[in-house]
């Protein structure tokens, strides 16, 4: 088997995927459009339900970077940064991804625009948006979505996750790169 016709077998693998999907459904006995139409209606419920809580995390990203917030903490931590040889620009996106991806896509793009996509800071930042998530965005969807109003450790979790993110990219990045 060629590469050729390996990947052509693989483009009709999804849409096979569901045709046996209708397949199996049309042989229970399984009314499909009707339950297509049950699932997009709870869908479109649960996304009116999430509204409020995107709208307040959005607030609160647009507070704290506006605040200053951000900077007084990429201040806080520069000791962090010296040990472990990271450029400033890198924790501001680090904190940013953590709060919202949007935001941080549009600083990556930023940091693109002035270093270059090539340089050391640019495949960092490709690096860590590979490597991290939106922490907080997850938390007010996800938890808010379920009703759950007491995350425990989840923030804390998440946030060290972001961290090791961080770290293991700009470790990568420094002997992959440089």
């Amino acid at each position: 088997m060629t590469v050729e016709m390996l990947g052509e077998s693989f483009s009709w693998f999804i849409p096979g995927l569901i045709f046996v999907v209708f397949l199996y459904g049309h042989i229970k006995g399984v009314k499909i459009f009707e339950v297509f139409i049950e699932g997009a209606q709870e869908g479109f419920l649960m996304a009116v339900k999430l509204i409020p809580y995107l709208i307040a995390i959005y607030v609160a990203v647009g507070i704290f970077r506006e605040s200053g917030g951000v900077d007084v903490l990429v201040k806080i931590l520069s000791p962090i940064l010296k040990i472990i040889k990271a450029p400033s620009d890198a924790l501001f996106l680090s904190i940013v991804r953590s709060l919202s991806g949007p935001a941080a896509l549009g600083l990556t793009m930023e940091i693109f625009d002035i270093h270059g996509p090539d340089s050391f800071i640019g495949r960092l930042a490709s690096t860590m948006l590979g490597s991290s998530d939106t922490t907080f965005y997850i938390i007010a969807v996800y938890f808010g979505s379920v009703g759950i109003r007491k995350t425990r450790y989840a923030i804390l979790l998440g946030l060290l996750a972001d961290f090791a993110g961080f770290a293991a990219s700009v470790y990568i990045v420094r002997k992959i790169f440089l």
